[in-house]
């Protein structure tokens, strides 16, 4: 049992260089999709592991073995090795906890703030112009969605590169791109190794977002420029958006106006890729089943209600 639940939280070590990998080798939705699900369902079977161990240390301890309504020792690996996975398994909820809380505090001050703000501005479709000096651009989600952008981003591109912006960021809003970001950011609150990856799923959001304004305007060229452009107007900014709030600004702009410049991706070794994704996520879920199976079992025969 030990060793079943030991690999949930094993297996999201290997998922930054894979999510990596398939960016590279899968089409950009793709990518964004497959790397998403993988580091949620990886998060999940994480928090379900330490959990598990978390229950184990508790029902050594007589008060809660008697909440449990045990009548026998529950069976389990030594108690040099249980109780402090058990303490170690505590920790890190609490902290994960804690972290997760904060961050949804802090961003949903943030994404009040910029609805707020855009409510007030008068909107030409779902476009709203923000009177700033600070040059900024993003696809704000809400009812109804907007794409916020401000007077000092308007003066630093001309008017096919604004095309091109907007259109790079309702390919956020059609794509509800803030889903995936939020789905992230919350695995990486779950298991310290899926930090990385929230890095990788932004610029995976971005990079579907390139390709769809490059598809709308016609020109890559054209496209990439007004990422650049849009890119270096902005650098050294401080925006007040929340993190969920996709931004053409967004990521390594070099690398994704490297990738609009080149050929379309053709995918290469991209079975391969996809196979170690599903393979990994599979492996976290059945150990995670197959751990807390066992774990049900010796809890039910500690319990009296089955013979050992």
């Amino acid at each position: 049992m030990t060793a079943l639940l030991l690999l949930p939280l094993l297996l999201p070590f290997a998922l930054p260089a894979l999510a990596r990998r398939a960016l590279g080798r899968l089409a950009p939705v793709a990518a964004l999709w497959a790397v998403t699900v993988c580091a949620v369902v990886l998060a999940g079977c994480s928090l379900a592991a330490l959990g598990s161990f978390m229950l184990i240390g508790l029902l050594k301890v007589p008060l809660f073995a008697a909440v449990g309504e045990l009548i026998h020792p529950l069976r389990t690996a030594s108690d040099l090795v249980v109780l402090p996975a058990a303490a170690t398994s505590v920790g890190a909820l609490a902290v994960c906890g804690w972290t997760l809380v904060r961050s949804v505090l802090r961003q949903t001050r943030a994404f009040r703030a910029a609805r707020a703000e855009a409510g007030r501005r008068p909107a030409a479709g779902d476009l709203c112009v923000v009177d700033s000096p600070r040059p900024d651009a993003y696809a704000l989600p809400g009812r109804p969605h907007r794409i916020v952008v401000t007077t000092a981003m308007l003066r630093s591109l001309d008017g096919s590169e604004r095309e091109a912006l907007f259109a790079h960021e309702r390919a956020h809003n059609d794509g509800r791109h803030h889903y995936f970001l939020a789905a992230a950011e919350l695995a990486a609150h779950c298991h310290p190794a899926l930090r990385p990856v929230r890095d990788t799923i932004r610029l995976a959001a971005e990079r579907v977002a390139d390709e769809a304004a490059a598809a709308s305007v016609g020109d890559r060229r054209l496209t990439a420029r007004a990422i650049a452009r849009a890119a270096l107007a902005g650098q050294g900014a401080h925006t007040e958006r929340p993190g969920f709030a996709p931004a053409a600004t967004a990521g390594p702009v070099p690398q994704r106006v490297q990738a609009l410049l080149a050929a379309p991706l053709v995918p290469r070794a991209g079975r391969a890729i996809a196979a170690l994704l599903i393979a990994c996520t599979a492996v976290s879920c059945a150990a995670s089943v197959a751990g807390l199976a066992d774990f049900h079992h010796r809890v039910e025969i500690a319990q009296g209600d089955q013979a050992p």
